[in-house]
């Protein structure tokens, strides 16, 4: 007898990332926002920190008519928030919480924690009170919204909680209010993130870790024992990719529920009528930007190549990137020259205004600027490890160097100074990108690049790298759109190398065989829509919902 399948008929979901743009968690939550939306109708609500209080947030939409009914009753409970639509396609319900009143209670709320579920907030610093408290006060936002609207009228309730940022409240709801299903996703595990951050070898010895050991040694013990706790009580624990999910089962000692890959919505890549024009524009200002930091003039066919993301050096590839760069800057076989961008936002300090008078004047000029490298000054020139690097290898982007690496230390949000333009409307210019990552949970900047119709090299480290081998049914190669470069512990030089390799037989494609795989990088892409991957969180409401219902009977 086949069993019901449950469809939830309202989802909580929060985030520390709910109209607060810091990473990648973001884009998972605001490029899926749509499909739900679409589906639920406003019986959806994300709930996110109030930090920027009376600062005007663009990704915030208040409107004093939304929940007003609600709204005087979270008052009354003296919860404080600010409710409006998250300014995202779809446009969902949005609940900003102001948590700091909750800091003076907040070593009740660690010892309840410890009481019901064993959670050690002793060994807490940093960000985790903040985190804590904010999620705390997401739950007294759903226990009340429950309470007070959703009891009696709708069946079957979810409330998802992203990251140990928000396990407290998850695990305030498992008990308060048991008739919301729980679903908890990791991201990345603190455990795993800091044995590879900390250059330990995380794969060959994954088997070995003991999650609490390590996490005593790293000092990470609490917010590893939130993240932990929470896996084990949730209706429902879930992570985003297979490479993830043997940290959880190793790490955290429970492997995940359903496996939530990430998914995104197409509708920021431009339309096939602006397509061309976008990608000439992008290639315009990429040459004239290098043109005028070099004193160098450089014509359409030079291979423009780039890699981004966080600025983690080991952990997100950046170190093999240049390291390939410099191989390739001594590779006789390298038939066109190439510029390789590095667009990781570091502490930087103002855009240069060298370059900015160069860019205004519109004169060509022939000689290089002082420190041909950067297009934006940082505070600490001298702790930086990509311009560390340079300066090792000798690698000064000298007129007859083929190979010239230029580092982009900024948000690219269209008000950078130099560039202003936004990230992707420079990432529609590339010819290839390069995300050799060691500690890659997904890799949303690869998927990024080959919905531009850019192919890219990555790493089976990452979550995209290993779905694509698995939707390939082979390890991804470059004439596939996406090639997928074995990496492990121990084999750096091997992947510089495979790198080198790549770009040297890129050059060398004719411009009809590099169409043709652009078209298979679009193709790939295609396969990530949030159309394809939703099924995935159909499956988890379906676990939850069903979890819940039995501890409601018992």
């Amino acid at each position: 007898m086949s069993r019901e399948v449950y469809v939830p008929n309202f989802i909580f979901e929060s985030s520390w990332e709910v109209c607060n743009k810091v990473g990648g968690i973001y884009t998972v939550l605001s490029t899926r926002a749509k499909t739900l939306q679409d589906k639920l109708k406003d019986h959806i609500m994300f709930i996110g920190p109030d930090v920027w209080k009376e600062k005007e947030n663009p990704l915030f939409e208040e409107d004093a008519s939304l929940l007003k009914s609600w709204r005087d009753t979270a008052e009354n409970e003296n919860l404080h928030v600010r409710i409006g639509r998250w300014n995202v396609p779809g446009h969902p319900i949005a609940v900003l919480v102001d948590f700091q009143p909750y800091f003076a209670i907040k070593n009740d709320i660690y010892t309840r924690l410890w009481e019901d579920y064993g959670v050690d907030s002793l060994h807490a610093y940093g960000d985790y009170d903040e985190a804590s408290m904010f999620s705390y006060a997401a739950g007294l936002v759903v226990e009340s919204y429950y309470n007070h609207v959703l009891k009696g009228q709708c069946e079957h309730v979810v409330y998802q909680a992203h990251e140990w940022m928000t396990g407290l409240g998850a695990l305030y709801i498992q008990k308060h209010v048991p008739e919301v299903a729980t679903i908890f996703t990791t991201h990345a595990t603190t455990i795993g993130r800091s044995i590879a951050g900390n250059h330990k070898p995380l794969y060959e010895y994954l088997f070995a870790y003991n999650g609490n050991q390590m996490a005593q040694e790293l000092n990470v013990q609490s917010k590893h024992s939130i993240e932990r706790e929470t896996a084990h009580h949730v209706d429902c624990f879930t992570t985003v990719s297979e490479v993830t999910n043997r940290e959880c089962a190793e790490l955290l000692d429970k492997p995940a529920d359903v496996v939530l890959m990430n998914g995104f919505e197409k509708d920021f890549v431009p339309s096939k009528a602006q397509f061309a024009r976008k990608r000439r524009e992008a290639r315009r200002k990429l040459r004239e930007v290098a043109g005028a930091l070099l004193g160098t003039e450089f014509d359409d066919d030079v291979m423009i190549i780039s890699t981004s993301g966080r600025y983690e050096f080991r952990n997100k590839g950046i170190d093999l990137y240049m390291e390939a760069m410099n191989r390739s800057l001594r590779n006789k076989d390298l038939t066109r020259k190439v510029l390789a961008f590095v667009q990781v936002p570091g502490w930087v300090c103002c855009p240069r205004e060298d370059l900015k008078e160069r860019l205004a004047s519109g004169k060509t000029c022939d000689t290089p600027l002082e420190w041909p490298l950067l297009t934006h000054w940082l505070h600490e020139m001298s702790h930086d490890q990509v311009i560390d690097y340079m300066k090792r290898y000798n690698m000064w982007n000298l007129p007859d160097d083929k190979v010239k690496v230029i580092f982009v230390p900024c948000y690219l949000d269209g008000a950078d100074g130099i560039f202003n333009m936004h990230y992707y409307d420079l990432l529609i210019g590339m010819d290839l990108t390069v995300y050799a990552s060691y500690y890659e949970p997904w890799g949303y900047t690869p998927l990024e690049s080959v919905a531009f119709h850019v192919p890219c090299i990555t790493t089976n480290l990452s979550g995209f790298g290993l779905w694509v081998n698995q939707l390939l049914g082979k390890d991804g190669e470059l004439t596939d759109g996406v090639q997928v470069v074995r990496r492990t512990d121990y084999n750096s030089s091997e992947v510089a190398d495979a790198i080198k390799d790549a770009v040297t037989a890129y050059a060398a494609f004719t411009p009809q065989e590099a169409e043709k795989i652009r078209h298979k990088a679009a193709d790939i892409s295609e396969h990530a829509l949030w159309k394809h991957f939703i099924r995935y969180y159909y499956q988890a409401y379906d676990i939850a919902l069903h979890k819940a219902k039995q501890r409601r009977g018992k």
